[in-house]
């Protein structure tokens, strides 16, 4: 697994365990009502379930709330660095040049502020393309 499926794997997990509560509490509601109740009931949790899972994952509010249960002081809006440790995972220079060789970096691996400049626009885009929402500003 490379390190962009990897940071997509973690928003993606995020997403869908934000989404999980509210997708069982319609399955406790529905056992625990009468025949009556759970016909329209059921087609109603449906419905939801399957419009939420085709909408695009919103990139900015998984990662303010990655940044947030990390506790740190991280700017994910402008530092690769920052974002890969929003989400728990390794920033260091070596995963940084695996995923500038994913995506396609082809500058001097050892200027690392070019580099990350180029991860970070690159890395949104990818995430964009691969069905992420990200703000417009990012994506510039």
């Amino acid at each position: 697994m490379g390190i962009f499926d990897k940071i997509k794997g973690a928003i993606w997990g995020e997403a869908k365990a934000a989404e999980a509560p509210p997708t069982a509490t319609p399955t406790t509601t529905t056992a625990g009502t009468a025949p009556s109740s759970s016909a329209p009931t059921t087609p109603t949790a449906t419905a939801p379930a399957s419009t939420t899972s085709a909408s695009p994952v919103d990139i900015a509010s998984i990662l303010d709330a990655a940044v947030k249960k990390s506790g740190q002081k991280l700017d994910w809006k402008h530092s690769i660095v920052d974002l890969m440790k929003a989400l728990g995972m390794d920033a260091s220079l070596a995963e940084r040049k695996e995923l500038a060789q994913e995506l396609g970096y082809t500058g001097d691996a050892g200027d690392s502020a070019k580099m990350n400049i180029f991860l970070h626009k690159a890395l949104l885009k990818k995430l964009s393309d691969n069905g992420g929402k990200v703000p417009a500003d990012l994506l510039d």
